[in-house]
């Protein structure tokens, strides 16, 4: 359900970011300070709770918008906001749905956003302020020089993150290699990469608002989050028994992303929300990768070969010292394969060992 009314409200920012004709409209409406009430959708839910008004149903333009603001009510779009079906429309909407906001026209917008589910946005004529309501979410507009200054600091926090995390891998190849590795090591590597995870979907809701003012702040995303190897997907499958279901699985990345910051900081409590140790449990711990993380850095590896490679040898350290001929025998690895997994893996652990001690 969360996840349904995230979903709504970025398409609702793609549609008001600048460079679109429903921004350009609440610009316009902006600087001529008059406010508007305006709503994404035509459905018998915002029907019931139209009083009068008329009927337009016309193409949509900023010029309309910015003229129909002038009048008293609300005007009703369709959801893609392409054509301006209703104007002058007073909104009825249920008194008892519970708001914060205290002007008419913000009060309006909020409950018609709770009750209908459909997207509204209110421009504030004193404040020159524009909030999109969807759902329970309140989201206020903010000029693009005000985003933009938080995007790159945020692109500078994640350019940090983005080489720590890579230390991180690089320590834990070196010590999967050695059978050194503790829950320690890879609630450590959880960690960050939970943070990458969360200053980079930040920095998406930036791109998403800032539109066609975005395209530098979204390359530099890309660029910095490419090439970051598997995912903390695969880093629970080199560490959790085999006999962990996909729902486990699923409920133990869940856990993950639920952590507050606060309780991401502490290892203990990202180790135990990953299943790697009990809330009681030492950080010591001595854990045993089966290899899928390395494998998955193999270039053309299917998943199903690397899940047969895994099934076929006792561990990352088994899997290892296998020869051509033990790789050979595992279904789909003929000898090419065999011999790019060979050499793939040594290469790893001959890079690894080099980075760490030198």
């Amino acid at each position: 359900m969360v996840k349904t009314r995230e979903t709504a409200l970025r398409k609702t920012l793609a549609r008001v970011a600048p460079g679109t004709e429903l921004r350009t409209g609440l610009e316009r409406i902006l600087r001529g300070r008059t406010g508007a009430l305006i709503v994404l959708g035509f459905e018998r839910s915002v029907e019931a709770l139209c009083s009068g008004g008329f009927d337009i149903d016309t193409d949509f333009t900023p010029t309309k918008l910015r003229e129909l603001a002038k009048m008293d009510g609300a005007i009703v779009c369709d959801r893609d906001a392409s054509r301006i079906l209703k104007a002058g429309v007073q909104l009825m909407p249920d008194a008892r749905i519970a708001t914060q906001e205290s002007g008419t026209r913000h009060r309006s917008a909020e409950r018609t956003a709770r009750q209908t589910g459909l997207p509204v946005i209110a421009v504030s004529q004193s404040m020159s302020v524009i909030t999109i309501y969807v759902d329970d979410y309140r989201y206020v507009i903010e000029g693009s020089q005000a985003i933009m200054a938080r995007a790159n600091q945020a692109l500078q926090t994640l350019e940090h993150y983005s080489n720590r995390l890579e230390q991180v891998l690089g320590s834990l190849s070196a010590l999967e290699i050695e059978a050194a590795v503790t829950a320690r090591d890879v609630a450590l590597t959880l960690q960050r990469m939970e943070m990458v995870r969360r200053i980079s979907e930040e920095i998406g809701w930036y791109v998403l608002e800032l539109g066609e003012d975005g395209r530098l702040i979204s390359l530099q995303l890309e660029e910095l989050t490419a090439g970051t190897g598997p995912g903390p997907d695969v880093v629970l499958r080199d560490y959790l028994p085999d006999t962990t279901s996909q729902e486990e699985f699923d409920a133990a990345l869940e856990r993950l992303a639920q952590l507050s910051s606060a309780e991401l900081i502490d290892l203990q409590k990202v180790s135990t929300a990953a299943g790697l140790t009990t809330a009681q449990g030492t950080l010591e711990t001595e854990l045993h990768p089966h290899g899928y993380r390395l494998l998955a850095g193999i270039k053309s590896m299917p998943r199903a070969v690397a899940n047969r490679l895994v099934a076929q040898f006792d561990g990352l350290q088994s899997l290892m010292a296998a020869n051509l001929e033990d790789l050979m025998s595992v279904e789909g690895i003929g000898g090419q394969r065999a011999r790019t997994v060979r050499e793939s893996l040594s290469r790893m652990a001959e890079t690894s060992l080099l980075d760490r001690f030198m």
